[in-house]
């Protein structure tokens, strides 16, 4: 079968530039065929309003052999179910990486200046009459501990070594190469640490993993950056905890059920909101959608797509026990 003749079913919205490369290789549609020839399925971002690939869906089209994600996460994937019917996944890893990093850096360092604060308060006229409270935290001399050692976390790393501040990592295993302090569990890096910084994909291996406890191991000094998944921390002890100040602060591009987001955090002043726009510059997002063109054309040419995911060994789950 030549790829003209490939009926691909196109889940989400995608950019005008993407569709004019396809179409030239691939029947799109964006209707549930009433023959079922659909072959691959495009799912779009984990954002609001994107159509939920699940079982139910999978069983109306029994000729799907791939789902080509835009994207490093798979949340509105049924991964298990797809995997279940042998169907490959593939996601949109690395490439925006760099990005990811400079954003998180940004949001770091706008939480801990309260950079959003001063510009409000300038805006508002305030300074003619009165001097800015002095209420930042340096940087400087910080233990900064990055949950996640992948692609991101790794090029995180490599730009707070230039702020002088210590660096340690919890990851599913110990990485000896790089030389920063490996904690084996989401507790002991936790309580070790001045930031705790999210760099981990989401999942049900994930699920609520920084909870009560962790926050707790944070304590009253320490601040979270979030810019993995929503879904990686439980919403309702972060604002616990945001609003008692048992953590100081933090810097959140995800939320649990984003873009309705929690009113209760706007009620706040020592976290800083971004409408999950880590990977938002037209450079990665082109290079995102690059990839899923170039998934799709892979894998129709027989050579199996670039980047497929793979099942993480139950060995390697997170671990945030007590250590």
């Amino acid at each position: 079968m030549t790829q003209g003749n490939i009926r691909v079913f196109v889940a989400d919205n995608i950019p005008g530039w993407v569709e004019e490369r396809l179409c030239s290789q691939f029947v799109l549609t964006t209707h549930l065929s009433p023959d079922h020839e659909s072959r691959a399925i495009i799912s779009g971002s984990d954002s609001a309003g994107n159509r939920i690939i699940n079982a139910d869906l999978l069983d109306q089209m029994p000729a799907v052999k791939v789902i080509v994600g835009f994207g490093t996460g798979y949340d509105r994937i049924d991964i298990k179910a797809a995997w279940k019917r042998g169907i490959t996944v593939t996601n949109t890893p690395n490439v925006h990486a760099e990005d990811v990093a400079d954003f998180a850096v940004g949001l770091l360092i706008a939480a801990l200046r309260q950079i959003p604060a001063a510009d409000a308060f300038v805006r508002q006229g305030l300074w003619s009459s009165r001097s800015y409270p002095l209420s930042g935290e340096s940087l400087q001399g910080k233990k900064v501990g990055i949950v996640g050692m992948g692609a991101i976390g790794k090029a995180l790393a490599r730009r707070l070594a230039a702020f002088n501040v210590e660096i340690s990592y919890h990851a599913r295993n110990p990485q000896p190469e790089l030389p920063f302090l490996y904690q084996s569990s989401l507790h002991a890096i936790a309580r070790e640490v001045d930031v705790l910084v999210l760099a981990i994909p989401g999942g049900p291996s994930t699920d609520r993993l920084v909870d009560a406890s962790i926050l707790h191991a944070v304590g009253e000094h320490g601040y979270v950056i979030n810019i993995s998944r929503g879904s990686v921390v439980c919403e309702d002890a972060l604002l616990a905890a945001l609003s008692s100040g048992s953590i100081k602060g933090a810097g959140l591009d995800v939320f649990a059920h984003e873009p309705a987001i929690n009113p209760a955090f706007f009620t706040l002043e020592n976290v800083v909101l971004q409408p999950h726009v880590a990977s938002a510059t037209t450079r990665t997002r082109e290079a995102m959608w690059q990839l899923v063109i170039d998934n799709l054309i892979s894998w129709a040419n027989g050579s199996g797509p670039i980047t497929p995911i793979q099942p993480a060994p139950v060995a390697q789950e997170f671990n945030s026990n007590a250590g």
